[in-house]
């Protein structure tokens, strides 16, 4: 396994308890703030796994840009039905 893989690893393990602790009620509270910052960082996850694991780095430039609008539209869009309801 290469070191860049590890390291992808190790960052998806620290935001994995990152998300744990925001939305457990440890870090910013039951607010709008925890829930909009778990949300980032899952997607941050998507996007760290499709690029490293699913191997989307390599594949066309369309698909990676596809990819990378799901990455951006789908959170925001999310986030602004969460705000807005």
């Amino acid at each position: 396994m290469s070191k860049v893989l590890v390291g992808v690893w190790a960052v998806l393990i620290a935001a994995t308890v990152a998300s744990w602790w925001l939305g457990d009620d440890h870090g910013l509270g039951a607010g709008d703030a925890a829930v909009l910052a778990v949300l980032a960082i899952t997607f941050v996850k998507v996007w760290l796994v499709g690029m490293h694991f699913m191997e989307l780095r390599g594949a066309p430039r369309a698909l990676r840009h596809v990819f990378d609008g799901y990455v951006v539209v789908v959170p925001v869009a999310l986030a602004w039905i969460y705000l807005a309801g």
